[in-house]
């Protein structure tokens, strides 16, 4: 871990990491996780929220538990306005993730679908958007790791 980035110490880093394991725990218990007195912590989180670090808590979903069996990674490449474009195709029904890139491809979208036939529709949606030129589509298999176990802080 660095010692220190943008504002955030060690004690910020071992707050942020206990808060991403499970931020439904009371101060105390989150206070007793980074050895730190109640009163420390809830004044370090309120710092850490202020300063835009935090941006809010959520719940984590199992997404083959609700029925998203296909997910699939789209590369996308774009000739026109690239910001405009991916804003469109980030509104669209499926849409989990929308990334600008750099690379082959200008922007990669995360889709989250029921059944083929909807990623199918989906992807060529897609396709129908002015400005998309043409896409590669990757199935996903298997997750490995999520985005939301992140712990490189």
């Amino acid at each position: 871990m660095k010692s220190k980035h943008l504002g955030v110490d060690k004690t910020d880093q071992r707050i942020l990491l206990e808060l991403r394991r499970n931020c439904r725990r009371s101060y105390r218990e989150l206070a007793s996780a980074t050895g730190m007195s109640p009163a420390a912590l809830i004044e370090r989180i309120r710092k850490l929220e202020s300063e835009g670090v935090i941006t809010g808590y959520s719940a984590n979903f199992d997404y083959l538990k609700l029925g998203f069996g296909f997910m699939a990674i789209v590369q996308v490449s774009i000739r026109g306005d690239l910001i405009k474009i991916q804003q469109r195709i980030s509104r669209l029904g499926g849409v989990a993730a929308v990334y600008d890139t750099t690379g082959q491809y200008d922007a990669i979208a995360i889709l989250m679908c029921k059944s083929r036939n909807e990623l199918s529709a989906l992807v060529k949606k897609i396709l129908g958007i002015p400005g998309v030129e043409k896409t590669n589509t990757n199935m996903v298999l298997n997750t490995v790791k999520k985005l939301q176990e992140f712990e490189g802080i």
